[in-house]
């Protein structure tokens, strides 16, 4: 991961994945979204989760469309403001989120060997509590 700070599309990844999501037509970037969250969620704890960067920066889109949720500003993300995003994307979010705080997660580990860990577990705290609340879970 090519990362320079610790925000949600402060690295290589998210910052291609928000020039992908301005690439998609309209009505297919909750797709796009909703793939990337899956492929994270549906990783087994036993298999290691190494593509995390697109799902934090996908959660981030989505929280930041929920009640309490920041908005994304950023030269590195969406440069079009993105649709109306589905409600069932919320709990698929948190999922996401869940699996990469887990162990077996690249992005933790790679946060943790930097020594930034607890900085990236609090940002990924705060966009989980906003998913979660407007989820109403």
């Amino acid at each position: 991961m090519g990362a320079w700070d610790i925000g949600h599309f402060d690295n290589d990844t998210a910052a291609d994945f928000g020039g992908r999501l301005d690439d998609t037509e309209p009505g297919k970037k909750a797709d796009v979204l909703r793939d990337v969250l899956t492929a994270v969620a549906d990783t087994g704890p036993e298999d290691y989760a190494d593509c995390g960067e697109e799902a934090v920066a996908a959660a981030a889109l989505i929280a930041a469309q929920c009640p309490g949720g920041e908005p994304v500003i950023t030269a590195y993300g969406p440069k079009e403001p993105l649709p109306r995003l589905p409600a069932d994307l919320r709990p698929l979010a948190v999922r996401a989120l869940d699996r990469l705080t887990a162990k077996n997660a690249e992005p933790l580990d790679l946060w943790a060997e930097a020594g930034e860990d607890q900085a990236w577990l609090a940002g990924i705290a705060a966009l989980r509590a906003v998913l979660v609340e407007a989820s109403g879970e």
